[in-house]
């Protein structure tokens, strides 16, 4: 396992953990702790925690403990490869994250050169898996997937709309806002508008009047619930009444926060709802218990530790590119999120998107329910 015992005493030092029993094995949560998408992060770090105290409480990976350092990538792509340096400095073996795709992209580059394996449960970009990298698995989908569910939704239900693409400019967000554009060009539906605008915009009013020049009755969004919630707003202010659809992006109770009333009717693809499973029903209640909402990508981030700890048993080994062999050679393996199989390339071979809507729940709160 890729590990120095100097980086482990500098980390044991830092942390105040001097003259401690010190893990075997380090693990990394990088995700968004601070800035607007904050919450996915919380939800990363809360889902890794759990996991590995309850995989510590069990007797470990292979016997041995986990520990967990943090790190914060603030959604920037350059911070988040300084993320990086530092996890390969601190002697970290495993990196559950990042969130965002165009941090996740960068930052396994540093990883897959100093042995550290990443496991993201967010990042859905294709090209995170398509470069031939060892070390690059995720337990969510990917965008190629949820754009093609998307699309062929609105060929079926929107045929005779008129559409804007909009886009953050992201790899994410334009990535998937390209791929959902070509699907549903592919069942015959053309977009009348598409355009870019910057991720931390607040104020979309020449957008949406463009929009409203052009009669947009659906607007689709690539990009996170931050803008999306701004937009849904000022455009039902300014008297645009076109629902708005996108991804697993939006998919924090945040945005109903930001959008207000607005945010009924707006539609988003994300995998079957986690939280209802049979075998993450337990946990579910542990993390309610706790007073906090395992939402989105909490049991992605729980199931990713899983797997490791599955896959290294199955491996007999911690060393990490052990671990990424048995990942792709040895599933399925069980997780909160049901069995998990991984293919050559680091995906789920279990692709699970389908259409929510958002509306108020019995609580009369806001939230997305499958459709």
């Amino acid at each position: 396992m890729k590990k120095s015992v100097l980086s482990a005493l500098a980390l044991a030092a830092s942390m105040g953990l001097a003259g401690t029993a010190w893990a075997d094995v380090i693990f990394a949560v990088g995700a968004p702790l601070t800035g607007p998408n904050a919450a996915f992060g919380a939800q990363i770090q809360k889902g890794a925690e759990k996991a590995i105290a309850d995989i510590n409480a069990a007797g470990g990976m292979n016997g041995e403990q986990i520990t967990i350092v943090l790190g914060d990538d603030q959604s920037d792509p350059k911070q988040g490869v300084s993320v990086a340096n530092k996890f390969v400095a601190d002697g970290v073996s495993v990196v559950i994250g990042h969130f965002n795709s165009g941090v996740s992209i960068p930052a396994s580059e540093v990883y897959a050169e100093n042995g550290i394996l990443e496991m993201s449960p967010a990042a859905t970009n294709p090209v995170y898996t398509e470069r031939g990298l060892w070390n690059t698995f995720r337990t969510c989908g990917r965008d190629d997937q949820q754009g093609d569910v998307a699309g062929a939704y609105i060929a079926e239900h929107f045929k005779d709309a008129k559409i804007a693409v909009v886009h953050d400019k992201t790899p994410y967000g334009q990535g998937l806002a390209d791929l959902t554009k070509a699907a549903m060009n592919a069942g015959g539906v053309t977009e009348v508008m598409y355009e870019g605008i910057n991720a931390g915009d607040k104020d979309f009013s020449a957008l949406i009047a463009k929009m409203k020049e052009a009669g947009v009755t659906l607007v689709y969004y690539g990009g996170l619930h931050t803008e999306a919630g701004l937009l849904i707003r000022q455009m039902a202010d300014q008297g645009l009444t076109a629902p708005l659809m996108s991804g697993d992006g939006i998919v924090s109770n945040e945005l109903a926060a930001i959008a207000g009333d607005a945010v009924a009717g707006t539609m988003n693809t994300f995998a079957p709802d986690p939280r209802l499973r049979p075998e993450a029903q337990a946990l579910v209640e542990t993390f309610r218990a706790e007073g906090f909402e395992p939402e989105a990508y909490t049991l992605y981030s729980y199931a990713a530790v899983q797997a490791v700890a599955a896959a290294a048993a199955a491996a007999g080994s911690n060393d990490t590119m052990a671990i990424a062999e048995s990942l792709k050679a040895n599933g399925p393996f069980q997780t909160v999120l049901g069995e998990l199989s991984f293919n050559e390339k680091g995906d789920i071979t279990r692709p699970d998107y389908i259409m929510y809507e958002w509306k108020q729940g019995e609580d009369g709160k806001y939230s997305y329910f499958a459709k």
